[in-house]
This record gives C-alpha cells, structure tokens and sequence, in this order.
C-alpha cells in the first residue's frame, strides 16, 4: 500500500478562472445511499471532517442526492470547518425520473429556484462550483447560461460547470461565461472523452472532475467484484449484471496483479492512473468508509511513468469492457453526450 501518513494532498488550479482546489476531491453521494445503505448524520459529518483533515477540500455534492438530504448532511458538515477553505460544488438540473427516463431542466426560473435552494439547505452564502448536471436540450444553453452568469454576478456562485454536456454544448456554453470544469465520467474502464471532449477542455482552459473514477466502485476492491450489497442499485447496472461481471473480472485481475509490481492496492493503482492524466484532472472518488478514504488518499504518492500508464491502459482495453456505461432508466432524450456511442 502507498504510505499516506506523510502525503500532502497537492494543490491545483481547476480550469484557468481561478479556482484553486485539492488534487483529489471527495464525492459525498454515497453518505445517503446509492451504492450502499446511507449513513448516520453523525457517520457522514465524521467522514466529511476527516477527509478535510488529510487536505481534501473539495467537496461534491447535488440536489438530487438523497431528494436534497446529501445536501442537508454536507451543510450540517460544513458548520464544523473553515469555510473560507473548502470548495463546495453542487449541480442542477436532474428534476427526476419519469416513465421515459431522467426529467431534466435547464430553464432560467429553474435555475435559479434550485440555486435558492441549495443555497438554503446547504446553509451558506454563495456556492463555489455550481454544475448543470445534465443538458436540458429543449431549452438554449445560451438562455441557462444566461441565468448562470446573473447568480455569479450576485454572488450566489462563484464559477460555473457542465456535466455530460457535448463538444457542441461546451463552446456554446463557454461563449456566454467561461465554464470552470466540465465533469464527466472517466475511469480506466469508461474513457468516452479521451478522443473530443478532453482536448476541448484543455483548448479552452477547462478543467476535468472524472465521476466514478474507479468504475462505480469495480476497481475499489475485491469485494465489488465479488458481491454486491442486495440494497445497491449497483446490482442492475449493466456492467455489475452477472453474465457481463464474470467477463469484466478478468480486468479486475489484471489490475491487481500490476498493482503488486507497483506496490499499491488495486484502487490506488486506478486512481492514479486518472490522477495523471494531467494537472486539469481532478478525480472526486466517493465512499463510507474511512480506510477506503485512507486508500484512496494514498493514490496521490504512486508515481507512474509513461510506459507504466500504457501498462495499465492497455490492461484493460476498452473493446473489452462488457455493458453500457449507464442504467437503461438514467437515459434521456435529453441526454444526448450520455447516448452517443464512443467513437473508434
């Protein structure tokens, strides 16, 4: 295992606005229950205040989560440490599921009422990051970014981001007020935004939060592999099914056996390999538990080479992950970066 006692949890510019961030943040969907059962109040605040304490100080959280109560938990967290030391993101724009799939709203009274929103149960005076969570394709991007930029000129937001947006959405978007960070799924076995999204990123000075860095979970342990919680929705995500996990537990083993040459666990070897993807990455690994927390922090001191990086790339090839990135029931009409197929 890399030694973390010493680690320091290095300092990045997020995008080239001016945020200033913790190389790896920590994402708190999980405290209310996605993957697992939700935690006490009292289990999430802790883990909050502990990650706060190892240099995390980025912070993710979405009105969504938990119908608001993620929010609520990490507000409560926040009364306890410095806020003028933590960046706190928060999104908008997933309003629920319906029969079709995910409801999504991008319109500027919207906006605003779920900026007001959050506002109130996070009990603070402006959020640092605020994300448009998915696309909402029916309404202009210019018109949602245009309601963006009034809350940053109030003060209510200091820097804007996307989730799951286009190549398209993103230069349209950024031509209203420049987009802080751009949030996207990206792990060793979903890398979509490889070839348009992250170039475009780095051409308009972008930065790049993977979600899921280590796959949902799949390159955490053995114990994802191996079984799944009954309660997780995990067990009807195409990738955990049972006839694609025996396919894709072969990737799994070729990760731990590389992560013994580099001595490290296999999440450490995972997360590194997004960690150095470049200076703009900033992974935001979520989970309950503090010695998962703990791993995940030592990932910050594994040093890979470029020839390490193609090793562990190569491992797991993409043409060879079984099942779609995403649940059937998260698919929109809306969402359209989410339904295009990568490209070749």
């Amino acid at each position: 295992m890399a030694d973390d006692n010493k680690l320091q949890i290095p300092r990045v510019k997020l995008g080239i606005q001016g945020l200033e961030v913790s190389k790896l943040g920590y994402g708190c969907m999980g405290l209310t229950g996605v993957y697992n059962s939700p935690v006490s109040d009292e289990e999430g605040i802790s883990l909050i205040k502990y990650a706060f304490s190892k240099g995390i100080t980025f912070f993710d959280t979405a009105d969504m989560y938990g119908a608001h109560s993620n929010e609520i938990l990490v507000g409560k967290a926040l009364k306890q440490l410095p806020r003028e030391k933590v960046q706190l993101a928060t999104k908008f724009g997933i309003a629920g599921m319906g029969n079709s799939g995910m409801i999504v709203k991008g319109t500027p009274e919207y906006v605003r009422s779920c900026c007001e929103g959050s506002l109130k149960r996070l009990d603070v005076d402006y959020i640092d990051l605020y994300y448009q969570h998915r696309i909402d394709t029916s309404v202009p991007i210019e018109d949602t970014m245009g309601e963006l930029k009034k809350l940053v000129e109030e003060g209510k937001i200091k820097y804007i981001g996307l989730s799951e947006a286009s190549p398209d959405t993103i230069r349209r978007a950024h031509a209203v007020h420049p987009i802080t960070a751009l949030q996207m799924e990206w792990s060793l076995w979903t890398r979509d935004i490889e070839e348009e999204i992250v170039p475009l990123c780095r051409e308009l000075g972008i930065g790049i939060v993977p979600y899921s860095p280590l796959g949902r979970g799949f390159f955490g342990g053995r114990t994802a592999v191996e079984s799944l919680p009954e309660n997780s929705l995990l067990a009807s995500h195409p990738r955990f099914r049972e006839e694609n996990l025996n396919k894709n537990k072969q990737l799994y083993d070729r990760i731990e056996s590389l992560s013994g040459k580099h001595q490290c666990s296999p999440a450490q070897l995972a997360l590194a390999w997004v960690l150095q993807q470049g200076d703009d990455i900033v992974p935001i690994p979520g989970t309950t538990k503090i010695k998962n927390l703990d791993d995940n922090i030592g990932s910050v001191s594994v040093k890979l080479t470029e020839q390490d990086m193609k090793e562990i790339c190569d491992a797991v090839p993409v043409e060879e992950v079984a099942g779609d990135r995403i649940y059937e029931s998260m698919i929109s009409s809306s969402w359209k970066f989410a339904n295009t197929p990568p490209k070749k």
